[in-house]
């Protein structure tokens, strides 16, 4: 199983150098960057500097304000730089981000972000093979790359493209396109998974022929752990405020009515539409949130963790800990998950 952990959005770049050491030694495989204060291709290029076996994947860049070919050069280049380890996650963001944020039309985002996808490949394969660039799709049109604009091949295979997805069209398309699939936090429960995520993604996967089994799939379930009890305890309250605010989005709601929560689901919403943020977490019992995620001492988790998601998946996302002088027993825990047979191995 791939043990995966997100590098905090808030990371100064000054700090990403010391962060990203501390990920490679507790064990890690692979660090999520995300968009949101800093570019995320600056960062990586720092994760890539200060790492020797880490795989570095953005989870995700935000495409549509940017052109395929913009991405793919800097995907390229981190590939390279990189030796193999970069992989290239690319996603539609939500409207309102797009059109109010970054000031970018919002059109059809399935049909849109499918021929990014399709664009991205189109651009690497001209890059790798010397291919004539030669790419008509419904959002994006390329048929000139001069000979001084071409970086010309990599010798490390071509980044893989990674997508996420909540709903079911964005599901479909992940399945049909994608090397990979990094499932929301409210997507990554075991009955999301097997009754939306995974049937989902599979009809895409028959739809576009492939032989290869689809996407490889990493979920995050905002996991609690700790050393002992009171540390459980304490990361429960936090993870209680932090499940209610995902939790109160309409469009995040559907793990809620598949555990017969539908009725919290509204009481969040409404919450959150009165702007009541600070009610939202008393909405929320212990029962509940050991119904929404995995929960475990660092000797537990492993164990807790098969039981949830062996079989389901091919990767797990886990927060690195607060505290540095826990990071021996956490890195012996990340060897027991490391040990979990991953999808499609058992």
């Amino acid at each position: 199983m791939e043990v995966v952990t997100s590098l905090p959005a808030d990371t100064p770049l000054s700090q990403v150098a010391a962060r990203i050491r501390r990920i490679e030694a507790l064990g890690f495989d692979t660090v999520h960057v995300s968009e949101t204060i800093h570019d995320p291709f600056a960062v990586c290029a720092l994760a890539v500097e200060h790492s020797t076996r880490l795989t570095i994947r953005t989870s995700m860049v935000v495409a549509f304000p940017r052109s395929p070919m913009v991405t793919a050069l800097a995907a390229w280049d981190l590939a390279g730089f990189s030796g193999g380890r970069f992989q290239l996650g690319v996603a539609s963001q939500v409207r309102g981000n797009i059109v109010g944020r970054f000031s970018t039309p919002w059109t059809d985002p399935v049909a849109q972000l499918g021929d990014y996808v399709t664009a991205l490949r189109a651009i690497f394969a001209a890059f790798q093979h010397g291919t004539p660039l030669d790419h008509h799709g419904s959002h994006y049109e390329f048929n000139r790359l001069q000979p001084f604009f071409n970086p010309g091949p990599l010798d490390v295979p071509v980044p893989p493209i990674y997508m996420g997805a909540v709903n079911r069209r964005m599901c479909e398309l992940a399945g049909a396109l994608a090397d990979g699939f990094v499932a929301h936090p409210t997507g990554s429960h075991p009955l999301s998974l097997e009754n939306h995520v995974l049937p989902t993604l599979g009809t895409g996967v028959v739809r576009a022929g492939r032989a290869d089994g689809g996407p490889r799939i990493v979920v995050v379930p905002k996991v609690i752990t700790g050393r002992d009890e009171a540390a459980l305890t304490a990361l429960r309250h936090e993870r209680r405020s932090e499940l209610a605010f995902l939790y109160s989005t309409p469009a995040y709601r559907g793990t809620l009515d598949r555990l017969g929560l539908g009725d919290i689901a509204d009481q969040l919403s409404a919450g959150a539409a009165a702007k009541e943020w600070g009610a939202l977490p008393g909405l929320l019992t212990d029962d509940m949130v050991a119904t929404l995620v995995p929960q475990g001492t660092y000797g537990e988790l492993p164990a807790v963790l098969d039981s949830w998601y062996g079989d389901r998946c091919h990767g797990i996302a886990l927060d690195v800990p607060a505290e540095p002088h826990e990071d021996g027993e956490f890195g012996e825990m990340l060897a027991g998950i490391r040990e979990i047979s991953a999808r499609g191995s058992r």
